[in-house]
């Protein structure tokens, strides 16, 4: 008993905090451990959060080869509500048996162990028209935020989260999360449920979170959500389609209720309006939930402060180091995220072992990263893994069970296929909304989004063609035309020194002078040509001018 005391005392401490930086156009969170980012999320107070957010919109039109309704929710496009998604399906919440059986089951009519797949699903073309059609009004929820050209996705399985249940308007389901695991947990928590008084017209799940809180926590929690849900059924009678009738909390507020739990040791915040919203939301919660609250009023920033700015800034390159000298390479698309995996400088933990093993190390090291970056940069749909080629399937399997290991924590989900007799691991995450990067960033307006411009060789390649052509036109039209090129300066430089002869032996071709100004802030692509003595232009190719 003595010993593992002792090596209790000798395992290194496991801290978690969770910064909060809030300045006037933009809130921050990152959750640290042990002094290393793990989680990122960022929001912009003057943009609507949309997802969770629950809206009484009007079907604009139904579309059976796509098997979805279009509903206009008041945002410049319409949403996309999948007809599979018109009303509930509860085994999505639950993992097991006489739960989704008291819920679901009764309205689907589905059998023990065969997951329901909602009523609508199973509805014809012209059931639907029937019971939802043109022109009439429907309560959903954004489960999809808006993305690239892509109108937000909505479900009219409305949930709306607790600190530690869920609420589920329309059903009559009492379930527990299927991530708590513990039997005897579950049993009493099954108990609690039944006896919290609920109106006939509500279900609810207990969240991850809610294991071991006690009934007095379940009835506070119940309470504060029968109070949205009595707001939301009035805004749905009051107000007038289409609108929002239940808005999903700010950020700071999510932090409380989504990411306070027992394992965080501090939450650190900047400033002291939130310091003081934050104290009211956990005082609901315990008094031991406040005390790790704390308020920080240093000069630096406090992402500088606590190194968080930095750690931001080597995390969103698109060359990811890793810890034992390799390093991930990440390109992200619309719909697919591709990374490669290098060796770079890796060596052998202990200086020892095969190439095999020191492969087997990288690609381990990789899997972990990748997890870490996924939930930092916020991307989904298709990722790609190209990992080094490993001959042994043992080591293939055990890099297929660290990546879903290391997946676990991610509050998105994931789906993992086997790696490939390519190489090639692919996996799947669900995307809520726009990444990070298309968040924070714009297309690029020299290399329109494409990382790459033309070279000045190549740009005075094509300027050297087009300008040929020209003067042949005009020599045999018979008029005078004497050209004046208009140039970056990394194009005039190629000119003035290789292309230097080209240019004279044009010249002498066609018997005239050419004139070339080099504009500052020109587009490194972008030149026109000009008749010199009229100023017309005669021919313009590339980016923007003025870059």
């Amino acid at each position: 008993m003595l010993e593992k005391i002792l090596n209790w005392f000798r395992k290194p401490k496991f801290k978690r905090e969770i910064i909060v930086n809030v300045e006037k156009l933009e809130t921050r969170v990152a959750v640290m451990e042990n002094g290393k980012l793990e989680e990122y999320m960022v929001e912009h107070p003057e943009e609507e959060r949309l997802v969770g957010s629950i809206f009484k919109g009007r079907i604009q039109n139904l579309e059976h080869d796509l098997q979805a309704a279009f509903v206009d929710i008041g945002l410049s496009k319409n949403a996309f509500l999948h007809y599979w998604d018109m009303s509930p399906d509860i085994d999505a919440y639950l993992d097991d048996d006489e739960e989704a059986q008291k819920g679901s089951n009764k309205v689907n009519g589905k059998g023990k162990g065969k997951k329901p797949k909602g009523r609508s699903a199973r509805l014809s073309n012209e059931e639907i028209e029937k019971r939802f059609p043109k022109g009439s009004e429907i309560i959903v929820q954004v489960t999809k935020g808006p993305i690239s050209t892509k109108g937000p996705r909505v479900t009219a399985n409305l949930s709306i989260p607790g600190r530690y249940l869920v609420m589920m308007p329309g059903e009559k389901v009492r379930g527990v999360s299927r991530k708590i695991g513990d039997a005897k947990e579950r049993a009493r928590l099954k108990k609690v449920l039944d006896r919290l008084l609920l109106p006939d017209d509500v279900g609810v799940i207990v969240r991850t979170v809610g294991a071991g809180a006690s009934p007095k926590a379940f009835a506070r929690d119940l309470r504060n959500l029968l109070e949205s849900w009595n707001e939301l059924k009035g805004n749905v009678k009051n107000l007038r389609t289409p609108c929002c009738v239940y808005q999903e909390p700010g950020l700071v507020e999510r932090v409380v209720r989504d990411w306070l739990t027992e394992d965080i040791d501090a939450v650190i915040i900047d400033d002291a309006k939130s310091f003081d919203e934050m104290k009211d939301l956990t005082a609901k919660i315990s008094r031991r939930a406040q005390k790790k609250l704390k308020r920080y009023d240093g000069v630096k920033n406090v992402f500088s402060y606590y190194g968080v700015e930095r750690q931001l800034d080597e995390a969103f390159r698109r060359q990811v180091p890793l810890k034992g000298g390799g390093y991930l390479v990440i390109d992200e698309t619309e719909a697919l995220i591709a990374v490669d995996v290098n060796t770079g400088h890796h060596k052998n933990k202990d200086g020892k072992g095969s190439q095999e093993d020191a492969i087997l190390e990288v690609n381990l090291e990789a899997v972990e990263e990748v997890a870490r970056q996924l939930r930092l940069r916020n991307i989904g749909g298709l990722v790609v893994l190209d990992l080094i080629d490993m001959k042994s399937r043992k080591h293939q399997k055990q890099v297929e069970k660290a990546l879903k290991t290391a997946l676990k924590r991610d509050r998105a989900r994931t789906n993992v296929l086997a790696i490939s007799e390519l190489g090639l691991l692919e996996m799947s995450r669900q995307r809520q909304e726009e990444s990070l990067l298309s968040q924070l960033a714009s297309t690029c307006p020299i290399c329109s989004g494409h990382g790459h411009v033309k070279s000045p060789l190549a740009v005075s390649i094509e300027l050297q063609r087009t300008l040929t052509t020209l003067l042949k036109q005009a020599d045999i039209e018979r008029k005078p035309f004497v050209p004046k090129i208009v140039i970056s300066p990394a194009v005039m430089q190629r000119l003035r020194t290789e292309d230097a002869n080209i240019l004279s032996e044009l010249q002498n071709t066609f018997n005239t002078k050419l004139t070339f100004v080099a504009e500052l802030h020109r587009h490194p692509e972008s030149y026109a040509i000009l008749d010199a003595e009229t100023g017309q232009v005669l021919h313009s190719s590339g980016g923007a001018k003025n870059a």
